[in-house]
């Protein structure tokens, strides 16, 4: 799989397309003998609870997203789940948001306690497990489904991803210019069942995030 992370690319050339259309039918085939008709279908996302509030963020491959932020924040966060958001296609699946043309990006949905943590404090870890200086990638994963990215769900929200992002530029944490969007938030697709807590159910998968600082 981690080869499969590594090919996908935004497609622009003749070779490219043969490149990524080969890699998508072996991603299938694998996807095929691994996963059920239950395990390929789309996660359901529950009912939200009251007084919960949400963040949505892309910052590379979002098995290493989800697992990075269960960890740290614990019972403050009251489900998460990994999914698309940001693109054009209507409920994309993995295969097509590999192909880096239906612009959605990778990203991580989190309800969370606003009691046991803040907006801020998510943001700040967010920038802290991944490079928000590289354009469209992470690591060896490239193409614009790996862009970082904070979607917002009010001018609030968005205030405050920009002045935690401005704080950390100034105090030197973070080197280099920071290509971070902030965005408003429009729809989210859940991925697939078998996406979900996948380092949970492999802990020897691939991940290339880890705590900066």
């Amino acid at each position: 799989h981690y080869q499969n992370k590594r090919r996908k690319t935004n497609i622009t050339s003749p070779r490219q397309i043969i490149v990524g259309v080969f890699c998508i039918l072996i991603s299938i085939i694998c996807m095929g003998n691994q996963h059920s008709a239950e395990e390929s279908a789309m996660a359901t996302l529950p009912k939200q609870k009251e007084g919960s509030e949400l963040a949505i963020f892309g910052a590379g491959c979002f098995w290493g997203v989800e697992r990075y932020f269960n960890k740290h924040f614990g019972d403050a966060l009251i489900v998460t789940h990994v999914g698309y958001a940001g693109g054009e296609t209507e409920d994309p699946s993995y295969e097509d948001v590999c192909t880096g043309r239906t612009g959605h990006a990778e990203v991580l949905r989190i309800e969370y306690d606003p009691k046991k943590v803040t907006f801020k404090e998510l943001v700040e870890y967010f920038f802290r497990i991944h490079d928000p200086t590289t354009l469209n990638r992470q690591g060896n994963d490239r193409g614009t489904q790996y862009r970082s990215v904070i979607f917002t769900f009010n001018d609030q929200q968005a205030a405050e991803a920009k002045e935690v992002m401005q704080q950390l530029s100034e105090s030197g944490k973070i080197k280099g210019e920071i290509v971070t969007e902030i965005t408003p938030f429009g729809k989210f697709y859940t991925a697939e069942q078998y996406h979900q807590k996948y380092l949970d159910a492999n802990p020897g998968g691939y991940c290339n995030h880890k705590e900066r600082w």
